[in-house]
């Protein structure tokens, strides 16, 4: 398996429709090596800014008009933006003096900024490429600790208990071409490599891939909660909030959760394998929340298969009873996280 090129999200603050749809088709058009898609404001990876009505309100605050009824503004205290962030003809907006802006009618003006994103990002790069060798090989990985060597030179340092570094400027080529070498314990990060936990390396792969990595047989069977993924809260996207709500009411089935959800197939496997490696469902009933583990049965456990071990492998699809009905329905959502 080749080790792949994350896919960026990108979202769009202060634009009318139909703005939001050509910008869609301009991304389809961008020159560079990232692919960037339209996406929701709050779990966007960059946003464009429209500067054209923007309002300094307070210092280093400026609200920003909706252009869609729907919508509400905005009000930005910039130095809380935590991902880059473009803003177009802010003209309007005397003394806002942007770090990077656009011109959101020529291509090249988005190619380019795609391209300063792209480099502001370069730690997300490295993060996703790394977790991508991590899951091509996660068996033979195990859970041992890791010097990732490219031509003598170490690029990461991988605990697969524990926490993670890696070069920042590191891309696919370099860990195609790299050599894992087994430590006996674990060393001390070097500061300049961007440091994350296994949850956190992992998640990001798995909300950004294109790849189907949901396993098998999550499509059969019923699927459970098991515990809350150890991430901040700010990483989980409504479609993962929904998920846990409702396998923690009761064990479901794909076909039975994409009908209570309104889910297709893709959003669906996407958002279940995102939490399947973060080890927040699964579908071995002995490793499911207490709540929802089946009576004990009278044959020996040797007759459903060994225990699964971590997320990382295969769980054991087992027979199951009948699950109990929740003593009260609560459908209910968790807010969508802020839009800033």
């Amino acid at each position: 398996m080749t080790i792949e090129l994350p896919v960026f999200h990108l979202g769009f603050g202060g634009f009318s429709a139909v703005q939001q749809r050509a910008f869609g088709d301009a991304l389809q058009s961008a020159s560079g090596p990232t692919q960037w898609l339209a996406s929701e404001l709050a779990g966007a990876d960059a946003w464009w800014i429209n500067g054209a009505r923007l309002q300094l309100v307070a210092d280093r605050t400026v609200r920003v008009p909706a252009e869609i009824p729907t919508e509400r503004s905005l009000q930005l205290y910039l130095p809380d933006i935590d991902r880059p962030v473009a803003f177009s003809n802010t003209s309007s907006c005397p003394g806002f003096d942007p770090a990077i802006t656009f011109d959101p009618r020529s291509q090249a003006s988005v190619n380019l900024v795609l391209e300063k994103f792209d480099a502001s990002l370069s730690a997300l790069t490295a993060q996703f490429c790394l977790a991508s060798h991590i899951v091509e090989h996660q068996t033979a990985l195990g859970t041992g600790i890791f010097d990732v060597i490219v031509n003598g030179r170490l690029i990461g340092v991988v605990d697969m208990k524990g926490d993670i570094g890696v070069l920042s400027s590191i891309g696919p080529a370099d860990l195609e071409q790299s050599i894992w070498r087994r430590r006996a314990e674990a060393v001390p990060i070097p500061p300049q490599f961007v440091r994350t936990s296994l949850s956190q390396l992992i998640w990001q792969y798995a909300v950004r891939t294109q790849r189907d990595i949901l396993p098998t047989h999550y499509r059969k069977g019923l699927l459970y909660f098991r515990r809350p993924p150890r991430l901040p809260q700010r990483m989980l996207k409504d479609a993962h909030l929904l998920l846990m709500r409702e396998l923690a009411l009761e064990p479901m089935s794909f076909a039975a959760l994409m009908r209570q959800t309104g889910m297709d197939d893709v959003a669906l496997s996407r958002a279940l394998a995102a939490l399947y490696f973060v080890g927040a469902v699964t579908a071995n009933p002995k490793r499911a929340a207490v709540n929802h583990r089946p009576v004990a049965m009278a044959q020996p456990e040797s007759a459903n298969g060994p225990h699964s071990g971590p997320p990382s492998s295969p769980d054991t699809v087992v027979p199951l009873p009948t699950p109990r009905v929740p003593r009260f329905i609560d459908r209910t959502v968790p807010a969508g996280l802020a839009r800033y």
